[in-house]
């Protein structure tokens, strides 16, 4: 479903897992930054009502998954560490070409959106199927849906809004080729694309 080109390697599941506070405080800032997305999109893009309605479920959805894992943090005892830069997604970034137009900018973001929610989900199952912590284990195949969800919503958006402007699955694809090689790169910490 996600058609990611590289998978994740398993193992990348035990090394979070010795970390458990390092993961918790990557994650939680993640659903900040992807809350911060939505409202980014809605501000930015206010003439596409679907998108705005979208983006405003989208961020609650998202302050509610950092509720959440801010939460797991506090019964283990942990304190929320400083915001990490996630260098992954600023690879990301990098396929982007500059000086897009708004309407052609969308597209990109859109698909960057989606492609972050297709990693993160994956990342989820992966950790969920591969650590021995019950607790934690439901807890990310549960937030697993909810990312598979969320890409699938951004994808739809891109297809929506990139129909007249580009070949949307054509360039989905490259950007699936260009993550690829991104990720690659990744999958020896404990972070969530790390």
């Amino acid at each position: 479903m996600l058609h990611l080109k590289l998978p994740t390697d398993p193992r990348w599941a035990n090394i979070a897992e010795n970390n458990i506070e390092e993961i918790l405080t990557d994650h939680a800032y993640c659903e900040q930054k992807a809350a911060s997305t939505a409202i980014s999109l809605l501000i930015t893009y206010p003439e596409h009502s679907d998108l705005v309605e979208a983006m405003i479920d989208l961020s609650r959805e998202e302050m509610a998954h950092f509720k959440m894992v801010y939460a797991k943090i506090q019964e283990r005892g942990y304190t929320l560490g400083r915001e990490r830069k996630d260098d992954y997604v600023n690879q990301l970034r990098k396929f982007i070409p500059k000086g897009l137009d708004r309407k052609k900018a969308l597209v990109y973001r859109l698909l960057l959106a989606a492609l972050i929610e297709a990693r993160s989900c994956e990342r989820f199952k992966v950790f969920s199927e591969n650590i021995k912590d019950k607790e934690l284990s439901k807890f990310y195949f549960d937030l697993m849906k909810s990312e598979a969800n969320h890409f699938t919503m951004f994808l739809a958006f891109a297809r929506k809004y990139g129909e007249s402007i580009y070949n949307v699955d054509e360039l989905w694809q490259e950007f699936l080729d260009y993550e690829a090689k991104v990720i690659s790169n990744y999958g020896v910490s404990e972070q969530i694309h790390g």
